[in-house]
C-alpha cells in the first residue's frame, strides 16, 4: 500500500522539481520589476545608460574588430559622441538665435494677422481691442519668458526636489544623472561579459533556443532603437530643408523637433504639420504657403515609408499600425512620455515572445490531440 502510494506521488513530485527553476526565475523577474518600479528615479539613469550602451555597442565592436582594445574603443566612441553633441548643440543654438531674432522683427506683422483671426467677443474679453494692444501683450509675454527662464529652472528644481522624500534622495537622483557617463562606460566595457554571464545561467539543452530568441529580439530592438534614431535624424534634415525653402520662420526649429519627435510614431508628423502651417499662414497670410508645408510633409512621409525606413530599419519591428497606436496609448497612460518612447520596441519584443509562445503551444500534445 505504501509502495503504491509512493509510486502514485512520483509523477506529481518530478514535474514540480522540473518546473521549480522556471518558477524561481519568474519570481526573481517579478521582484526585479517591482524593485525598479519602486526606485524608478534611481534606476532611470541606469536604464538610460543601458539604452545608450546598446545603441553605441556596434560602433565599439566595429573598432574592436580593427584591433583597437575595447577600453580604448569605448573611450574613443564616448569622445566622438561628446564632440558631435557639442557641435550639434552649437549649430542649433546659433540657428535658433537667428530665427528668434527674425521672428521678433516680424512680430508686429504676426500680431496684426493674428488680430484679424480673433473673434470680436474674444478681443473684448482679452482686452486687446486694437492690434497695438495685442502686440504689446505678445511683446510683454516674450519679455516675461526671457526674464522667467532662470526662475523657471529654479521652480522646476524645487518641484523635482519636493517629489522626493528627502533632500538626500533628491541629491542622489541628481548625482545619478551626472554619473550616467560612468554607467555608460562600464556597460560598454562589460557588455560581452554580461552576455556570456547570462548565457551561462541558461541550461545547456536550452542555450541554442535562447540564443536564437536573443538574436531575434536583438534584431527587433536594433531595428527600432538604432534604425529609428537614424530615421529621425534624416527626417529632421529633410523637414528643415523644405521649410527653409518655403520661407517660414523657425524653420530649423520646427523641422528638427518634428524629425526627432518621430521617435514617437505619428507625433512628430502631426506636430510639424500643425506648427509649420500655422507659422506659414501668419507670415504670408495666404493658403499657398500652408499647403506647401502640408505638401512637403506628405512628400517626406512618402519617402520615409517607401525608402528611408525600409532601407534603415527594415521590417524587423513589423508591428501593425493599430498595435503601435495602442502601445503608445498604454505606454503613455502607465509611464508618461518615457512610456511612449519605449512603447513600440517593448511591444515588438512582446510580439516576438508571443509568436514563440504560440509555436510552443501548437507543438504541445494538448493542441495536437484529435
Amino acid at each position: 500500500m505504501a509502495s503504491r502510494t509512493g509510486h502514485s506521488h512520483l509523477p506529481l513530485v518530478d514535474p514540480l522539481k522540473e518546473k521549480l527553476p522556471y518558477i524561481l526565475c519568474g519570481l526573481l523577474a517579478l521582484a526585479g520589476v517591482l524593485l525598479v518600479w519602486t526606485l524608478g528615479s534611481t534606476f532611470l539613469p541606469v536604464l538610460l545608460a543601458l539604452i545608450l550602451a546598446y545603441v553605441l555597442n556596434p560602433l565599439v565592436t566595429w573598432l574592436e574588430a580593427r584591433r583597437i582594445p575595447r577600453m580604448a574603443a569605448v573611450l574613443l566612441v564616448m569622445t566622438l559622441i561628446v564632440v558631435v553633441t557639442a557641435g550639434a548643440a552649437t549649430f542649433f543654438a546659433v540657428s535658433i538665435q537667428k530665427e528668434v531674432a527674425r521672428v521678433e522683427i516680424n512680430l508686429p506683422a504676426y500680431a496684426n494677422r493674428l488680430y484679424d483671426l480673433i473673434p470680436g467677443r474674444a478681443k473684448a474679453y482679452l482686452e486687446i481691442e486694437t492690434p497695438d494692444k495685442l502686440y504689446a501683450r505678445i511683446d510683454g509675454l516674450v519679455d516675461e519668458l526671457r526674464g522667467a527662464s532662470l526662475d523657471l529652472v529654479k521652480e522646476a528644481l524645487g518641484v523635482v526636489q519636493r517629489a522626493f522624500s528627502s533632500t538626500l534622495g533628491f541629491l542622489l537622483t541628481v548625482a545619478g544623472y551626472f554619473i550616467t557617463p560612468v554607467y555608460l562606460y562600464y556597460f560598454l566595457a562589460d557588455l560581452p561579459r554580461l552576455r556570456e554571464g547570462l548565457m551561462a545561467l541558461i541550461p545547456v539543452r536550452a542555450r541554442d533556443r535562447a540564443a536564437m530568441l536573443g538574436t531575434e529580439i536583438d534584431g527587433v530592438l536594433s531595428g527600432f532603437v538604432r534604425g529609428q534614431l537614424a530615421v529621425c535624424a534624416i527626417l529632421a534634415v529633410l523637414y528643415s530643408i523644405g521649410l527653409v525653402m518655403i520661407g517660414i520662420d523657425l524653420a530649423i526649429v520646427i523641422g528638427s523637433l518634428s524629425g526627432f519627435l518621430f521617435i514617437i510614431p505619428y507625433v512628430g508628423t502631426v506636430f510639424g504639420i500643425v506648427v509649420s502651417m500655422t507659422m506659414a499662414f501668419l507670415k504670408f497670410h495666404d493658403m499657398l504657403h500652408p499647403l506647401l508645408c502640408l505638401g512637403w510633409f506628405a512628400i517626406v512621409q512618402a519617402i520615409e515609408g517607401a525608402l528611408i525606413t525600409p532601407a534603415v530599419v527594415g521590417n524587423s519591428v513589423g508591428l501593425h499600425p493599430v498595435a503601435a497606436i495602442l502601445a503608445l496609448f498604454i505606454g503613455g497612460q502607465w509611464f508618461g512620455i518615457f512610456g511612449m518612447l519605449l512603447a513600440v520596441p517593448v511591444a515588438a519584443v512582446i510580439k516576438v515572445l508571443l509568436r514563440h509562445g504560440v509555436e510552443w503551444y501548437r507543438a504541445t500534445p494538448f493542441f495536437e490531440r484529435p
